[in-house]
This record gives C-alpha cells, sequence and structure tokens, in this order.
C-alpha cells in the first residue's frame, strides 16, 4: 500500500510516505479477524456518535458532514486520477450514488429507530445477496429465519417506527447494490482510486440535502471536529481494516464474521446510546444474524 505514494515527477517520496508505511505496518501486525471485529466495531461507534448530531445539525446534516469528510480524506490518501473510460466512470457514478442514498436512507432510519433495529433491518440487503439465485433447501431456511426476525422486530410491543423501518429496508436494498457494484468497480478502478471517486461522488448527493437541513450550523467548529471523527470511525478505518483482512482471509470467512455486525449495533447502541431492545427485539437480532452467518457460510463461491 505505501508503494502507491511515490511522486510521480520523479522527486522522490511524499512527505506522508513514512506514516503511510507505518499505518501499512500497523494495520498488518493485527490478526485479520481482529481487523474485522474492530472495523464493526468502529462503524457502529461511528454511528452512534453521529446520532449525537442529530439534534444540532439533523440526520441529513450529519450524513452531509461525515460524507464530505470521508471524501476529502480518501481523496487526499489515494490521489486518484480522473483519467477513465466511460465504462469505469458509468460504475463509478452509480457506486457513488447508491453510496450516498444508501447513507441518507440509514441516517433517516437511525434518527426514528434504536440502531441496533435499524443495522438489523439494512442487513437483510447483503442477505438477500447472499441468497440470490440459490436452489438450496437449507438457504430457504436461512430466509424464512430472517423474515420471522422482521415480524419479531414488528411485533416489539407495536413501538417500532414505520418510517424509520422503510428507511432502514431501503437502506438494506442500496446496500445490497453496492455490494455487486463494489464488484464492479473493483474490476474498473484500481487499489482505493474507485472508492475515493465514489465516496466524492456520494458527497455531492448527500451535500445538498444536508445544507437544506443544517444550514449554517453545519461550519460549527465542534460540529466539523464530531464530523470528521464520524468520518473516520464509519469509512476511512474500517475500509483500510477491511481491505487488509481481505488479503489473508477467504471472503466466506470475512462475511461470516461480518454478520456480528447487527449484534455489536445493538450492544453499541445499548452502551453508548442507552437504547434498550425488548426481549423478543434481541431475538430478532440473533435471527438475522444467525440468518446471515447461514447464507454466507453456504453462498455459491462468486457471490
Amino acid at each position: 500500500m505505501a508503494t502507491m505514494h511515490v511522486d510521480r515527477a520523479g522527486r522522490g517520496p511524499f512527505p506522508r510516505f513514512n506514516l503511510v508505511a507505518l499505518a501499512g505496518r500497523t494495520i498488518g501486525a493485527i490478526p485479520p479477524t481482529a481487523q474485522i471485529l474492530v472495523g464493526i466495531i468502529s462503524v457502529q461507534v461511528g454511528a452512534a456518535l453521529a446520532k449525537n448530531l442529530f439534534g444540532a445539525i439533523g440526520s441529513l446534516g450529519t450524513v452531509a458532514v461525515r460524507l464530505f469528510f470521508a471524501a476529502a480524506v480518501l481523496m487526499l490518501w489515494w490521489r486518484p486520477s480522473v483519467r477513465m473510460d466511460r465504462r469505469s466512470w458509468a460504475v463509478v457514478l452509480g457506486f457513488g450514488v447508491v453510496l450516498g442514498v444508501m447513507n441518507l436512507c440509514f441516517y433517516l432510519a437511525l434518527a426514528r429507530i434504536p440502531l441496533g433495529i435499524a443495522v438489523t433491518i439494512e442487513f437483510l440487503g447483503p442477505l438477500a445477496v447472499a441468497l440470490a439465485g440459490s436452489r438450496r433447501w437449507l438457504d430457504a431456511l436461512w430466509a424464512v429465519l430472517a423474515a420471522g426476525g422482521v415480524v419479531l422486530l414488528m411485533e416489539g410491543r407495536g413501538d417500532l417506527n414505520l418510517a424509520g423501518f422503510l428507511f432502514a429496508l431501503a437502506a438494506g436494498a442500496c446496500w445490497g447494490l453496492y455490494i455487486l457494484l463494489s464488484a464492479s468497480l473493483g474490476k474498473h478502478t484500481s487499489e482505493g482510486n474507485g472508492l475515493a471517486l465514489g465516496m466524492t461522488v456520494a458527497a455531492l448527493v448527500a451535500v445538498p440535502f444536508g445544507v437544506a437541513e443544517g444550514g449554517t450550523a453545519l461550519f460549527q467548529p465542534w460540529v466539523l471536529v464530531v464530523g470528521l471523527g464520524v468520518a473516520l470511525l464509519s469509512s476511512v478505518i474500517p475500509y483500510s481494516l477491511e481491505l487488509e483482512a481481505l488479503r489473508k482471509i477467504p471472503p466466506r470467512v470475512f462475511g461470516i464474521l461480518m454478520s456480528l455486525e447487527p449484534a455489536v449495533a445493538a450492544v453499541i447502541g445499548l452502551v453508548v446510546l442507552q437504547e434498550s431492545l425488548h426481549m423478543m427485539q434481541w431475538v430478532a437480532v440473533l435471527c438475522v444474524v444467525a440468518a446471515s452467518a447461514g447464507a454466507t457460510r453456504g453462498a455459491r463461491p462468486d457471490v
């Protein structure tokens, strides 16, 4: 990874070369399973931190600040070239739009329902991708288990906000598309260049909505500092850890570990945001976790 930052004009490494190399070695020294778990925790802590911004700049304003800083950091890190063919740009634009809409929908859900429930519902998107095209009876069982989890969520004493549920479901649909587009992005771009450009497109999608809702409050110094923290925790750190982990472990193992995300989100929501779930809602979260892990374990190699 460090070799990507050599000055193309022939003047030697950038001043940050040593820092990048050190960061690469530090990340590489962490076991891949620990990298994934740290990445999951980082994402959910970032979401919890973001929720604390809602009162000041709204959910859409929070998305705008997060994606703006995530795009800025990734663009500075990768310095991607914009010289691509039309097909590659179409993939980047599609990836970025889906990423932006996914974040807008997820944060709109997060403003209405607990973090653990929002992530559990959103996880139905990746689960649908894992089950797509399967003809195994066991996969039908995983689908039924996930559906049962959703029913249990809806039965949580009737206090689940319908709009929040629908926004989370829309975010899940976008997540499924995001996974499919990620594979295409990897074929048409190199290293993190496509991710950096796609994140920039996502920021361009989200910022107008954020400015409309947050207004001048977006430019408060403390909001910008917290927004930078959310961007690092929710995007830059987990993406870096996940990319490094995927170099060392099979994608199927990676997917099974990622299936823990709804449960981690529920715990982070309880500890950080004091969002307690009812017993049936905890059971629902575990149903979706089990269904996701089972479907991922039995998924076709090309999924």
